[in-house]
């Protein structure tokens, strides 16, 4: 396995890791102070793992097509993860992660059909720029479940919370904008598809 591909399956390793951590104070009703600690360090290494990938396949010259489709599932894999963990958590409205989950189906889809044309569809500007909202909403959220974890007051926490589904508001206009970049980009490839 190239260099690249072993930090993309570490974010598939990971993606789980994260979800069960979050659960583990909601499940046993222990360890939410522990919990903070833990999930911080481990998202932004899961996330810079997506950096160091694309480093390393620069880099080294391992650009592959099956790196091409391997990050984006890494990416899809890690963030819905997040966002569930979210969602249950009351953050982010269940039907923006039902948009987003479908949208990445719905992209994956796509890949598949452009891979049995002999095109992998790599990342665009659109799509770099959603996983960057992904990951600023990933962050904030965390950080405000950090605060109640800690048991840290803060008078303006409704606001941040509001905040936090508007943010989630644009990363889905950001994901469905992108994905139209997608479908022009790409339109060739999808028409002669059977």
């Amino acid at each position: 396995m190239k260099t690249a591909d072993r930090f993309t399956l570490t974010r598939v390793i990971l993606a789980p890791l994260f979800f069960i951590i979050y659960f583990i104070p909601i499940w046993t009703g222990r360890f939410a102070s522990a919990s903070v600690y833990i999930l911080i360090p481990l998202l932004a290494f899961a996330e810079f793992t997506d950096f160091l990938d694309g480093f390393f396949a620069r880099r080294n010259n391992e650009v592959s097509d099956f790196g091409k489709l391997f990050d984006p599932f890494a990416d899809v894999l890690l963030h819905l993860g997040v966002f569930c963990c979210f969602t249950g958590a009351g953050y982010m409205p269940a039907f923006i992660l039902l948009l987003i989950i479908y949208r990445e189906f719905i992209m994956h889809f796509m890949r598949l059909i452009a891979v049995k044309q002999g095109v992998a569809i790599g990342a665009r500007k659109g799509g770099k720029l959603k996983t960057v909202l992904y990951v600023c909403a990933s962050f904030y959220t965390l950080l405000l479940e950090s605060f109640v974890r800690l048991g840290i007051d803060v008078p303006i926490f409704a606001e941040l919370r509001a905040a936090a589904v508007v943010l989630y508001c644009v990363c889905a206009a950001a994901a469905y904008l992108s994905f139209a970049d997608y479908l022009i980009h790409f339109k060739s490839v999808l028409k002669n598809a059977r």
